[in-house]
């Protein structure tokens, strides 16, 4: 299984990211996709998962700001975040919801995004 997670940047308060997340190696269409993220100094938090069909999950800091979406023909997951905050910076990762690899989610390089005062 590979994930590559892109679309990281700097941001300016009230700006707009899209992340990008290729999978590679699982039948992507079936399994619910999720992104969290890591703040610096901070534990990894639940950001928005996506079921297969788009069924969708976001955690309360992000409801109505950010939008998780997939294209199960490009096995692509998207999480377009908007009105970013401070608070939002972070290392972002995807991974599918349902994967474990010795006991513990399977991670990307994951991608940063730093949103400025």
């Amino acid at each position: 299984v590979q994930l590559v997670e892109s679309g990281g940047g700097l941001v300016q308060t009230g700006g707009s990211l899209r992340l990008s997340c290729e999978v590679s190696g699982l039948i992507f269409s079936i399994n619910v996709m999720g992104w969290f993220r890591q703040p610096p100094g901070k534990q990894r938090e639940f950001v928005a998962e996506i079921t297969g069909r788009g069924s969708t999950k976001y955690g309360d800091s992000v409801q109505g700001r950010f939008i998780i979406s997939r294209d199960n023909a490009k096995n692509t997951a998207y999480l377009e975040m908007n009105n970013l905050k401070p608070e939002d910076s972070g290392v972002y990762y995807c991974t599918p919801m349902g994967l474990r690899i010795d006991g513990g989610r399977f991670w990307g390089q994951g991608t940063q995004v730093t949103v400025s005062t």
